[in-house]
């Protein structure tokens, strides 16, 4: 009985940790983020996690793991934001707007082939920028698509350089009859469609951890071709 006091009296000294003292949630994504269904998240400060934004949102019942109806309960509400005249479709004028006006950055950039030019294009002619592209042999079209390419090139054009997906512009994609407009029960089909992509591991739902290991970091910067000095190493030409 007599260490108890003693145990007490030690436990008493040693000072608690401080605030500043335990470790930090890693901010995975500071910059703009846009969700599978084309939603842009734009960070509102230093330490906002813009993939952790939409994640949060969708996940209705805040338990962790978003479901394949959770996220068609998200792409029905940002369906009812594109959707401006309110008929039911998302029309021609309407996805101009969503890509002028709601995520312009999909528009701006490198590696950039917007959907605007190609919905113009005769249907089969295979001419599907809205959709999506072909990359070795595979076509990403409708409301499926293939991961990021972190090597640059054909897979960083438009909303693909900000996003999950290999989708340039993913409201377009989802015109599965290609008649150049959006319905409800296509934009909830390719919500499916793109939960099941991303589901790698077929649990039936996803975490926000999981979809931090998907999307892939930045590619770095080029390297600067070395400049070479021509003279050099060059022999006089003989006469």
């Amino acid at each position: 009985m007599v260490m108890l006091p003693l145990l007490l009296s030690l436990a008493a000294a040693v000072p608690a940790p401080s605030a500043a003292a335990l470790p930090t949630p890693t901010i995975r994504h500071r910059g703009v983020f846009i969700s599978p269904m084309g939603e842009p998240f734009r960070p509102g400060g230093h330490d906002d996690d813009t993939l952790a934004d939409w994640f949060r949102q969708a996940d209705r019942n805040h338990d962790g793991r978003l479901t394949l109806q959770e996220m068609q309960q998200d792409a029905e509400r940002f369906f009812a934001l594109l959707d401006l005249n309110h008929d039911g479709e998302i029309d021609p004028d309407e996805i101009t707007h969503y890509e002028s006006a709601v995520a312009p950055e999909i528009s701006s950039g490198p590696h950039v082939d917007m959907a605007s030019a190609d919905r113009s294009a005769p249907e089969g002619s295979g001419r599907r920028g809205a959709g999506g592209h072909r990359r070795g042999g595979r076509n990403h079209g409708g409301g499926g698509a293939g991961f990021r390419n972190n090597g640059g090139g054909e897979f960083d054009r438009g909303a693909a350089r900000f996003g999950l997906l290999d989708l340039p512009e993913p409201v377009a994609s989802a015109d599965a009859n290609f008649n150049r407009g959006v319905s409800l029960a296509e934009f909830r089909d390719a919500a499916g469609q793109r939960f099941l992509a991303l589901d790698l591991d077929h649990h039936g739902y996803l975490t926000l951890a999981g979809l931090e290991m998907i999307r892939p970091a930045p590619p770095p910067e080029p390297n600067k071709p070395d400049t070479v000095n021509e003279a050099e190493g060059e022999s006089a030409p003989e006469n």
